[in-house]
């Protein structure tokens, strides 16, 4: 029998009133600047794209990594990790060794890899409580990581100069931000934990984690095939669950990021109004500062990588054409792009599937936080070391 208790309140009240006049004023925004038809049709399209290119895409990711980290925990290269690692991986990021998995799988993928690795026990079982849903933070941390440098460094030849020391700049500053953002989320899933009275710990104790680990019945082929099937369904799973979170939010963030086309507003998926580059523009005298950005189309790169750092990249080419950036954009973009890489479309959907819903304003907040820490120490080692 479910116990769960049912919230209720009135069916007429204020809520619902203030309910009406956001959304009114936000259609109303849009429509007026883009076309009602328009509107409906960019917002259709972008979130089909999205489905057919961005979601299927990571499900894809999701598959492989979840197989790969079946494969690792299945034959103990996780445990070796851990017991390797954790001497690095706890003062820095108060984690278990096998975290470094987290970092290795996003970084040569995408954030929502950590997920597939979440639903593994046999990566899971070296995490106490507090810490399974700061495997969202470290996970976006160095999600895309791969693809973000090695793009960047292609930019070379339109720049005229070695790119490769902004770019190692650039993941240093994510390295940076990613613990602070998760020691920022380990600092308030601590507290929250304890105030709720629930126990830090796994819920067994019966099994020395450390110096032992279970495998599946079987010979070796036969372990090794049902860790590949085991790993891959996990990945089909995440890849589902991801679905809303990525059409809804990354949508949204587009749209207030990009703008009409050359032709103006056709209803063409990715099309907007550039509202939070017009932001950047009155920001300026906080954002050179920070980042050392030189022009305030510059700030585009971040904002868009807020809702997918893929988009972001697409930008770079017409900075370097147009003369608004130079080698240092580059390191900041590398950092900011590395950290956030698309968080605010991942972010509540990872929560989500970790069953960690409740604390994703806590999540956000402190990725935030370090993908700001990213771009300035990226800013900062440039000045140094440049």
């Amino acid at each position: 029998m479910d116990t769960k208790k049912v919230r209720k309140k009135k069916a007429m009240g204020i809520e619902g009133v203030v309910c009406i006049v956001i959304l009114s004023t936000l259609i109303y925004l849009l429509s007026s600047k883009m076309g009602g038809i328009n509107m409906i049709n960019t917002i259709i399209k972008t979130a089909h794209d999205l489905l057919l290119n961005t979601v299927f895409f990571i499900m894809g990711v999701s598959v492989i990594a979840g197989a790969f980290a079946g494969i690792l925990s299945e034959f103990g290269v996780i445990a070796i990790l851990n017991k390797l690692l954790s001497p690095l991986m706890r003062p820095l990021y108060r984690l278990p060794g096998a975290a470094v998995l987290g970092i290795l799988t996003t970084y040569i993928s995408d954030n929502p890899a950590i997920l597939s690795l979440s639903a593994d026990k046999g990566f899971t079982k070296y995490f106490k409580k507090y810490q399974l849903p700061a495997l969202t933070n470290l996970g976006t941390s160095f999600g895309m990581g791969f693809i973000v440098s090695t793009f960047m460094i292609a930019q070379s030849g339109a720049m005229n100069e070695n790119l490769v020391l902004p770019v190692i700049i650039g993941n240093l500053g994510a390295f940076v931000g990613s613990i602070v953002s998760v020691n920022l989320m380990i600092n308030s899933t601590k507290k929250i934990f304890n105030e709720n009275g629930d126990s830090l710990e796994e819920t067994s104790s019966t099994s020395d984690y450390l110096n032992y680990r279970e495998i599946r019945d079987g010979n070796v082929l036969e372990r090794l095939l049902e860790a590949l099937l085991e790993g891959g369904k996990n990945g089909v799973q995440m890849g589902m669950e991801i679905i809303p979170g990525v059409l809804i939010i990354c949508t949204t963030v587009l749209l207030l990021t990009n703008g009409p086309t050359a032709n103006g507003y056709t209803g063409g998926a990715y099309e907007g109004i550039a509202l939070l580059p017009y932001v950047g523009e009155k920001l300026q005298f906080i954002l050179k500062p920070l980042f050392g950005f030189t022009s305030a189309k510059a700030l585009a790169f971040p904002i868009t990588s807020l809702g997918a750092v893929g988009a972001a990249l697409g930008l770079v080419p017409q900075f370097i054409a147009d003369g608004a950036i130079t080698s240092r954009e580059i390191a900041v973009f590398t950092a900011m792009g590395m950290t956030w890489s698309g968080y605010l479309s991942t972010h509540v959907a990872m929560m989500d599937s970790l069953g960690y819903r409740k604390l994703t304003g806590k999540a956000i907040l402190s990725h935030t936080i370090g993908g700001i820490v990213a771009g300035v120490v990226a800013n900062v080692l440039y000045t140094i070391f440049m």
